[in-house]
């Protein structure tokens, strides 16, 4: 089903009984496709004219929806052989927010996913990421390895050297503790870097 008539679909429910075509033309104008409408924040979505809080409600629920139902495929699964549902879910999460996210994948030794925590929050372009509170959760935790996620908003996956030297300044902490650190995966709007796969790691 194209974005205009999903939209459309979610908007009537909203604001039943109501012409919602000219309403669905200017969210998906503002913000480009289904998934960033529905993953815009509130404030953005009413600043759109004709954006109540009935409409931001039900966008929400169908964000909170397509979230739960993409972790459900790699909470307490075995990761890695199943690595094409974690980037599934890690693009369902990540890929359409106007802010960089960085999260942690924390694993136990069997590689089965324990817990998904966002580490921090940033701007369009940065998110400061401290190694010690990423190693410290992984002990408090359990955790026996790990896997970095965050998303560039410009939708190039790109790693900047930053993010490669952060990557490394981890690697080492983990690695003393004697934990493994799996990827580093940065997520764009349509496709993923793996750390592991470019040679970073």
């Amino acid at each position: 089903m194209p974005d205009y008539e999903l939209l459309e679909l979610l908007l009537f429910r909203a604001l039943p009984r109501k012409d919602v075509k000219p309403l669905a033309r200017r969210l998906l104008e503002s913000f480009g496709d289904f998934n960033r409408v529905v993953s815009a924040p509130a404030t953005r979505l009413k600043a759109v004219s004709g954006v109540g809080d009935e409409v931001v409600t039900d966008l929400k629920i169908v964000e909170a929806a397509a979230h739960r139902m993409a972790r459900s495929k790699v909470l307490h699964r075995q990761v890695l052989s199943g690595w094409d549902a974690l980037l599934d879910y890690c693009h369902t999460v990540l890929a359409h927010r106007e802010t960089e996210q960085f999260r942690v994948l924390y694993l136990d030794r069997k590689n089965v996913l324990i817990a998904d925590e966002e580490q921090a929050k940033g701007t369009v372009d940065h998110v400061p990421v401290y190694r010690r509170e990423v190693v410290k959760r992984a002990l408090e935790l359990n955790a026996s390895a790990l896997i970095l996620v965050h998303n560039h908003p410009s939708g190039d996956p790109s790693p900047s050297e930053v993010d490669i030297s952060m990557t490394r300044q981890i690697d080492d902490a983990a690695r003393a503790l004697d934990l493994t650190l799996h990827d580093h995966l940065i997520i764009g709007k349509s496709n993923e870097l793996s750390f592991r796969a470019a040679g970073y790691l």
